[in-house]
């Protein structure tokens, strides 16, 4: 088996490299665009492809070379707040690589199976109406509430429109917030981490910014997640959707809490304007039990030991 992952340098795409060399004998190829150190351990190991994938011409030449069985499509703008601030050049550039991907199998009639990774996103307004004990599952209607979602619902809706014109072996995910080593900021966990290992360090006042903190999301370890998709790209039913999510909802205030008494030294807590979003969803929880049925998959990473691993890695950036 040979697999290509797009954007294999970024944070899921490294934790599912190394997942796969950990766990398969499969031949790993990838896209790599910017930095690589996610992967240097590991790409002595890699076929790498330094490109960027908005031009169709690139990408055909990419899967003609490297004629994998499945390709993981992980590249993109993931972060929802620079959405807001440049939501063009978000479906650009979200939309048009997927494209690019899909048509060029169609072009060189190969028969790789796709994962196209959605969001949770994708659900949107929807995920505010269900109760304290409600979950959101496949059969949710889309509800974009800002630029990242739409074009995710417009990645989603590609594959499931190239599975049905042209016969394509797609297998779609949503996942949910996912957390874990190698994260970027942007996101609240490495955001608060981040501004820890700082105070920690002596380089800014023990003082950490926040926003929003009673919003409640569905927080999954990203090497759970990885699992989940080389488990979808084994068992999954082409054409299909799963979610993909732990099903328990953890209050930012949480992670802050157990950030903060962790830390080395007291710190105090500030809220920034900055990083309040517009319309923020209160409580967000994933109903995995499609994804269960289907492959057995269950999350293993207790939430508590996520974050100490975050900590640690922003610890030794700094």
């Amino acid at each position: 088996m040979k697999t290509l992952i797009t954007g294999i340098s970024g944070f899921v795409g490294s934790h599912l490299a190394n997942y796969l060399l950990e766990h398969t004998d499969w031949q790993i190829a990838g896209t790599v665009y910017g930095l690589a150190q996610n992967i240097e351990p590991i790409q002595h190991r890699l076929e790498l492809y330094p490109a960027e994938l908005s031009r169709l011409p690139v990408v055909q030449y990419i899967l003609d070379r490297a004629r994998p069985d499945v390709i993981f499509h992980l590249a993109a703008v993931a972060i929802t707040g620079r959405s807001w601030r440049d939501p063009a050049a978000t479906l650009q550039v979200n939309v048009g690589m997927q494209a690019n991907i899909l048509q060029a199998l169609v072009n060189l009639k190969l028969d790789s199976r796709v994962i196209v990774v959605g969001s949770s996103e994708e659900y949107g307004a929807a995920l505010s109406n269900t109760s304290a004990q409600g979950s959101i599952d496949e059969e949710t209607p889309f509800q974009p509430i800002n630029p990242y979602a739409v074009s995710k619902v417009a990645q989603d809706m590609l594959g499931l429109q190239y599975h049905l014109s042209h016969g394509l072996d797609t297998v779609r995910v949503r996942p949910f917030n996912h957390i874990g080593p190698r994260q970027g900021l942007g996101f609240v966990v490495p955001d608060f981490s981040s501004q820890i290992a700082q105070i920690e360090a002596g380089q800014r006042p023990a003082v950490i910014q926040v926003g929003n903190l009673e919003a409640q999301r569905d927080f999954t370890d990203v090497r759970d997640v990885v699992r989940a998709y080389h488990l979808l790209a084994l068992k999954g039913r082409s054409g299909e959707v799963y979610n993909v999510g732990s099903g328990r909802a953890h209050a930012v205030q949480e992670i802050l809490d157990y950030l903060i008494a962790q830390a080395k030294v007291p710190i105090r807590v500030e809220l920034d304007p900055e990083r309040m979003r517009p319309s923020d969803i209160p409580r967000v929880v994933c109903n995995y039990a499609k994804l269960h049925a289907c492959t057995g998959w269950e999350p293993r990473i207790a939430f508590e030991q996520s974050l100490a691993d975050i900590l640690l890695d922003w610890r030794a950036r700094f």
